[in-house]
């Protein structure tokens, strides 16, 4: 085998990891996560994280890295990604649905080594959008022509990045995409097709103890960590707090999930370089095969 990258990608609940781990047998190498969530340590059945025995099976990286109440910021998974890759002469798999982390690695990304700043993102946000974007057009107004006038997550990042560094976040951006081929392969189901898979997860996820999980975590760290507050956390927080039911929670999470791998969609299909392939052909693993094999990337 040649020195390369190949990436799975697509929704959530699309089918990543089981292909993910049906290739990584075959081609007798590893998988590195692309998941923001699973980075994170006791956060298991919420983020579909592999199980022990698919762990066993074959070897992630960059699963179980982070303490609940530690931040891993991009550029710190560029980093460690990049090592881990760069440390083989095989072929990894990058498998996820984190399109960041995805392009972080595919395209190079020049990330600003700035961590994120609660005192000065408090003092940010207590200003508007139009008078945060009015600041960000005086000190650097060629991220304007990149960052909408209502975008306030990325015009709170540019700020944040020019106040610590003094440098605009224009000037630090850019890509340096890898000396090695890449082939990415993604995962696309129509939108009845995706929405049952949601259902189906969900419901499992229910049964394996999600709820457990979650009360576990809260009692340990609190109401207030922020990972409680994201996909299938936050919805059986709201059961656990008797805000709803569990029946409702379990309907928010299924609605808001749709909502989520809508956007993963929307983003993915922007890069033209995806090869797209449908993850309820009974062929799939020898379709992708075939591909691995026409793109070289087995002698």
């Amino acid at each position: 085998m040649k020195k390369g990258l190949i990436v799975i990608c697509g929704a959530t609940a699309s089918g990543k990891s089981s292909l993910g781990l049906k290739l990584a047998q075959r081609l007798n190498t590893f998988i590195i996560s692309a998941d923001s969530r699973q980075v994170y340590q006791e956060f298991d059945i919420g983020t579909a994280k592999p199980t022990i025995e698919e762990q066993n099976l074959v070897h992630h990286y960059l699963i179980d890295i982070c303490h609940p109440t530690e931040t891993l910021t991009l550029a710190d998974y560029q980093e460690k990604a990049q090592t881990i890759i760069n440390s083989t002469s095989s072929i990894p798999l990058l498998v996820g649905g984190t399109g960041l982390y995805i392009n972080s690695i595919t395209k190079g990304l020049k990330i600003p080594r700035v961590a994120p700043c609660s005192l000065l993102r408090s003092q940010l946000e207590s200003y508007s959008q139009p008078e945060r974007y009015s600041f960000l057009q005086q000190i650097d107004s060629k991220s304007c022509e990149k960052i909408h006038f209502n975008d306030e997550i990325r015009t709170i990042r540019a700020l944040e990045v020019y106040y610590v560094t003094g440098k605009p976040i224009s000037e630090q951006q850019g890509e340096n995409p890898p000396s090695y081929p890449v082939l990415l392969i993604g995962l696309h189901c129509d939108r009845d097709a995706i929405e049952e898979r949601i259902k189906q997860r969900t419901k499992i996820m229910i049964e394996q103890g999600l709820v457990r999980e979650t009360e576990n975590l809260i009692r340990k760290y609190g109401l207030d960590l922020p990972l409680l507050n994201t996909l299938g956390y936050a919805e059986i927080k709201q059961y656990l707090t008797g805000e709803i039911n569990l029946n409702q929670a379990e309907e928010l999470i299924v609605i808001h999930t749709r909502q989520f791998a809508k956007r993963q969609r929307t983003w993915f299909n922007a890069n033209k370089k995806i090869k797209w392939f449908n993850p309820d052909s009974s062929s799939l693993l020898e379709e992708v095969w075939e591909i691995i094999n026409n793109n070289q990337f087995i002698k």
